[in-house]
């Protein structure tokens, strides 16, 4: 275990050491359950992350020598020790998200199949090697591209880091993580876990802060790619700022979510998988249900779905909201809803909050029926436990509706017919699909990823296909017999 509990002012890690930024400027660290002030964090410059990437690229030139296997060695290791310490870092994220402690042991547990999936790298990152005339063979071998950043957001700290750190340091690089401002912590753990791990320092780094350092890793000449997950108005700056200075930048951003439901479905399993995904982690995630497009007539679906939703338990089934000025922008479409015309059949502020802590900021479910495709409520991702209802007389009108968006990241239907199902999957315009899941999230070995305004860049920065982002190619053409006949190879 860690100090991390304990710490007044969080520190950095470069180069395997503890740093506290000289930055004039700071914001506090708030527990989202209670309101308390947990820690304080330094915004730290440019020129400490200068100083940080210099002490990377030192230490990159090193672990690109040790073999794939022994480098990912550390993931084996790791994997126990985040086994063993499940519930403190569950505990770690739910003190600075507000997540219940069901959803931070899940999303600790995903984690492990991260490490999993990471130290697997030997069986998959493989080369090829083919004769391809007489005396000549051509192989491909996987090379390190060097100091890589990653960009994390607030909801799952300690989860999406893990979906390319153990990607990018296995193929041979060093990694500078630039954790949300808001979930420090369980960056720090991270940090604390790889060293335990046999990671060599300088490989991992943590620099904390604010756009300052987003804008700094985009432009610095000392890193080579960017992964980065949050919202869709920040993706594709990073993208595009990245890109123009060279690198390689995949941004996964934000979602409006469809969940298509047809009169065939059945009824309990979809009440309880809908409500779960729109409620789950408050509905601040990116795969959260935020439309429900009911197709004909489903009100018995719907009534069930409304009273799973009344009967959940604020701070218990359902966690804290970040920040409030993310509890104030949430509400705010409860208030507007009738203003476009459409009816707030459940408002999650009159919910009882006898159960959660007090001094939190927690919002109960709510939904927003028969609204327009254009209603505001219907467009923006909201990023809280509200659903919005769209009625449709048929299923070609839903995926209407679901297509016309700009996102592209996730879609799901409910139903019995393999025939829809199958029909829904090849129309949708969605990287991630379900059929009976609203939270369809690819398991390793497959990659996560959405489509669309969803996504910017080329490439994955999880499962197989990622190798090719945190990796380059090489290619050697090999001759080692003169006698042999000459060809145009000679």
């Amino acid at each position: 275990m860690s100090d991390v509990l304990t710490a007044r002012i969080l520190p950095n890690i470069v180069g395997g050491q503890r740093v506290i930024s000289k930055s004039f400027r700071s914001m506090p660290v708030t527990n989202p359950s209670t309101g308390e002030v947990i820690a304080e964090l330094p915004m730290s410059t440019a020129a400490e992350l200068d100083a940080a990437v210099k002490v990377a690229g030192v230490a990159q030139a090193e672990w690109a020598e040790v073999p794939l296997k022994d480098r990912v060695q550390v993931f084996y290791k790791m994997k126990a020790l985040v086994e063993a310490e499940k519930d403190y870092l569950a505990e770690i994220v739910t003190l600075e998200n507000g997540k219940t402690h069901a959803e931070s042991l899940g999303s600790v547990l995903r984690a492990v199949e991260c490490l999993e999936f990471g130290a697997s790298l030997p069986q998959i990152a493989t080369g090829e090697i083919l004769e391809v005339s007489k005396g000549v063979e051509c192989r491909t071998m996987r090379a390190p591209l060097g100091v890589t950043g990653i960009i994390t957001p607030f909801n799952f700290p300690f989860m999406v880091p893990l979906w390319m750190i153990p990607m990018s340091i296995g193929l041979g690089n060093a990694v500078i993580l630039k954790p949300s401002e808001q979930t420090p912590l369980s960056a720090l753990e991270i940090g604390r876990l790889l060293e335990a791990s046999g990671l060599p320092a300088g490989i991992f780094s943590v620099v904390n802060g604010d756009r300052e350092i987003v804008d700094a890793m985009c432009d610095h000449p000392g890193i080579s790619a960017i992964g980065f997950v949050g919202s869709t108005h920040v993706a594709r700056k990073v993208y595009e700022r990245g890109s123009a200075a060279g690198k390689r930048v995949r941004a996964l951003g934000g979602a409006k979510n469809h969940l298509v439901v047809v009169p065939d479905a059945d009824p309990e399993m979809t009440a309880a998988n809908v409500v779960s995904s729109v409620t789950g982690c408050a509905g601040q995630r990116c795969m959260a249900a935020s439309v429900l497009l009911a197709v004909g007539d489903c009100d018995h679906i719907l009534d069930l779905v409304k009273l799973k939703m009344e009967e959940l338990v604020v701070g218990k089934d359902v966690g804290a909201i970040i920040s409030e000025a993310a509890y104030e922008r949430i509400t705010g479409y409860l208030e507007r809803t009738a203003s476009g015309g459409a009816m707030l059949t459940l408002d999650g502020r009159k919910a009882s909050l006898a159960e959660a802590p007090s001094g939190g900021r927690y919002l109960g479910a709510s939904i927003i029926d028969h609204a327009t495709p254009d209603h505001e409520a219907s467009c923006d991702e909201i990023f809280g436990p509200t659903l919005t209802i769209i009625r449709c007389a048929t299923l070609d009108e839903a995926l209407a509706i679901e297509n016309a968006n700009p996102y592209g990241n996730a879609a799901a239907i409910y139903t019995s017919s393999g025939g829809t199902a199958q029909y829904f999957a090849d129309k949708v315009s969605a990287g991630m699909v379900g059929v009976n899941i609203g939270v369809p999230v690819p398991r390793e070995p497959f990659a996560f990823g959405g489509w669309n305004d969803s996504a910017f860049g080329g490439g994955d920065i999880t499962g197989p296909t990622a190798i090719d982002f945190w990796s380059r190619t090489k290619k050697v053409t090999t001759k080692w017999s003169a006698s042999n006949k000459a060809n145009w190879m000679s």
